[in-house]
């Protein structure tokens, strides 16, 4: 039976998180693809990516890797008045360089990734920048992003529904190049298809063609050329609420230099984690978290992270309100 909703409200059922599953593997694998490799009816998996999509549920987005840019991920911790979160949240979710945007309880409190190119994170212009002459915000910290250790290629949590054989056959053929950590220099044209996809990754080669007036050819070749060299990454984006997960938190951990590895290799195997990264800064390790609720991060934080050594110091918070994702926030194009 397919996954029912109640008013507004999308519920999944096992068929639904396996098409999900599928498109964190491949974003853009056709619905055919993804049909044949899950045994499915193409209508079948394409009607229910729509219904999901058409209530919000779900999106798939396409996102710039920063490695091959040139430039560094930013953790964002902002402390204000009150009254000032939602037009500084507001604000921060309509940057381009902006993700994972969130008042954080009891609202005092706001969140964020930058994508920043080094050599600019100090010029007029930038969210620093424009953050630092706002006088109602009373701190404001940043730590870099250094290397990740748990939720590469999406939350565990969601990726259970497929065997390994399946996921297998899903993966795109891409070219593995050992220049894929050297940077890269988006064209005009790549910048274009870029925030196109940004808002929906799955969007059509001839819609791409229409919106950038170039030959399908072309965009085709294009599309392919930054995802095989690493360019261009792919996130799916659905509400954890949906998998049970009603609690988001953001966990700080100071670990012993020498233990770095371990604890990360121990993150790397707990569903609560959806991403967790090393940092600079005052701790060592951010940790998202997707639970079932404030008591069963009380269990986590106790009976999973508790047994993990060289843990010094632990500090959470729970996120209060999600104002953006990964993708940019959608807005109404015009038209003729």
């Amino acid at each position: 039976m397919e996954g029912d909703m109640t008013g507004d409200r999308v519920t999944l059922d096992a068929t639904d998180r396996r098409i999900i599953h599928a498109l964190q593997v491949d974003g853009r694998a056709s619905f055919s693809r993804i049909a044949a490799v899950l045994d499915l009816g193409e209508r079948t998996v394409a009607r229910r990516y729509q219904r999901l999509r058409s209530h919000l549920a779900l999106r798939v987005v396409g996102i710039s890797d920063a490695r091959r840019l040139g430039h560094l991920d930013w953790f964002v911790r902002i402390r204000s008045m009150p009254e000032a979160v939602d037009s500084i949240g507001a604000a921060l979710a309509g940057r381009e360089d902006t993700s994972w945007v969130a008042s954080m309880a009891p609202g005092t409190e706001l969140t964020c990734i930058v994508q920043a190119d080094p050599a600019d994170v100090d010029r007029p212009g930038t969210v620093f920048d424009q953050l630092g002459r706002r006088r109602n915000i009373s701190s404001l910290t940043a730590q870099c992003l250094l290397a990740p250790v748990a939720g590469v290629g999406g939350w565990a949590g969601r990726l259970g529904a497929l065997t390994l054989d399946e996921q297998s056959e899903l993966a795109p053929n891409t070219v593995m190049s050992h220049e894929r950590d050297a940077r890269v220099t988006p064209t005009p044209e790549d910048q274009r298809l870029l925030r196109l996809l940004a808002e929906d990754a799955r969007t059509s080669i001839a819609a791409l063609a229409h919106l950038t007036a170039t030959p399908e050819s072309t965009v085709r070749r294009r599309v392919n050329d930054l995802t095989e060299n690493g360019l261009l990454l792919f996130e799916v984006e659905i509400d954890p609420r949906l998998y049970g997960r009603t609690a988001e938190a953001i966990c700080w951990l100071d670990v012993e230099p020498a233990r770095l590895a371990a604890v990360g290799k121990q993150l790397a195997t707990h569903g609560e984690v959806a991403f967790a990264s090393t940092t600079t800064g005052p701790t060592n390790v951010l940790a998202f978290l997707e639970l079932s609720s404030a008591a069963a991060l009380h269990d986590y934080l106790t009976d999973r992270l508790g047994a993990l050594e060289g843990i010094r110091h632990v500090e959470t918070a729970l996120t209060g309100r999600r104002i953006k994702r990964a993708g940019p926030l959608l807005v109404r194009r015009r038209t003729a």
